[in-house]
């Protein structure tokens, strides 16, 4: 084990349990476990362990659960583990006094080539924008949200038909061997910044809400297609279907799009026994999955098996 550096470890889902995995699996010491408190979830309000508590257990790693990061109680429980650097994964803002407290600093993994896509869902915003190129970075926390100087970046490219989820899973892991990358540099004192240019004109990654999840149809073809992928498989693009004297909210998860001149309002449904396409501007988005109210999301090709739309149907 490599005994020199003490690491605390930050973070709470999936995302941080591959970098928290591979730092294990390269020996280093982790001396504790910071990820979020229990939440009930369900209709059973059963109380639901972050992912990276239960991966946590598993391998029998000291764990801290606080609600105050500002608390007496925590800081002197964070301070006893006498820890030498912290490491941040898809966590939570920290104050000062927790980030300025080890000796080597708290350094963070950040899912977007930084400056750009700073906030809360960067890997949604890279495929919503239609951007070909993302990556991961780690740099240090300061005060600002993702600001800090930057240690390390890796590139790689978004395929053309990618969703946010596969290119999740393509970040998580570049970004863990990138932290182990930056814990060597640290280790052996050879790390060097660059500060984040404060000037930069950069793309923000805006929280995800209702508003920014609803397609537009009115929006180019391949904005729509964008926004269906950048949201596939969570929180999902949304949509209203006007059906049968019904307005129901709807979730897109799969889509294709087809460049085709037609004389059709905005909005038009198209079905038969298995197609289920939109008109928009420049063609149809062809409707691949999705999910109606208190049903399970499935391909259209199940959903048209037992569901009719009508002449006048619509998405909107």
């Amino acid at each position: 084990m490599n005994k020199d550096i003490k690491i605390v470890f930050m973070g709470t889902p999936d995302f941080a349990v591959t970098t928290l995995k591979t730092i294990l699996e390269h020996n280093y010491n982790v001396v504790g476990v910071i990820t979020a408190p229990d939440k009930p979830a369900g209709r059973g309000r059963k109380l639901n362990e972050s992912a990276v508590k239960v991966f946590a257990k598993e391998k029998g790693l000291n764990i801290l659960q606080p609600t105050n990061l500002k608390s007496e109680a925590f800081l002197e429980e964070l301070k006893a583990l006498e820890a030498n650097l912290q490491i941040i994964v898809a966590f939570r803002m920290l104050p000062k006094v927790v980030w300025d407290m080890p000796e080597h600093g708290t350094f963070n993994l950040h899912a977007s080539l930084l400056p750009n896509y700073r906030g809360a869902a960067p890997i949604n915003w890279a495929v919503i924008n239609g951007e070909t190129i993302t990556g991961v970075s780690t740099f240090f926390i300061d005060e600002k949200i993702d600001t800090g100087a930057m240690i390390l970046q890796q590139e790689i490219e978004i395929d053309p038909i990618e969703n946010a989820g596969s290119l999740h899973d393509k970040l998580m892991n570049t970004g863990s061997h990138l932290v182990i990358d930056t814990i060597k540099l640290i280790e052996t004192g050879e790390v060097t910044t660059t500060p984040q240019p404060e000037d930069a004109v950069s793309k923000t990654a805006y929280k995800l809400n209702r508003d920014n999840c609803k397609i537009d149809f009115t929006d180019t073809i391949d904005n729509i297609y964008n926004k269906i992928r950048g949201l596939s498989p969570y929180p999902a693009a949304w949509c209203e279907l006007l059906n049968n004297n019904e307005v129901l909210d709807i979730k897109i998860y799969k889509a294709e799009k087809e460049i085709e001149a037609h004389n059709l309002e905005t909005g038009t449904i198209i079905s038969d026994k298995s197609i289920l396409k939109v008109a928009v501007k420049e063609g149809f988005i062809k409707i691949l999955e999705l999910k109606l109210p208190g049903k399970r999301n499935m391909d259209v090709k199940s959903l048209l098996n037992g569901y009719r739309f009508d002449e006048d149907s619509k998405l909107r």
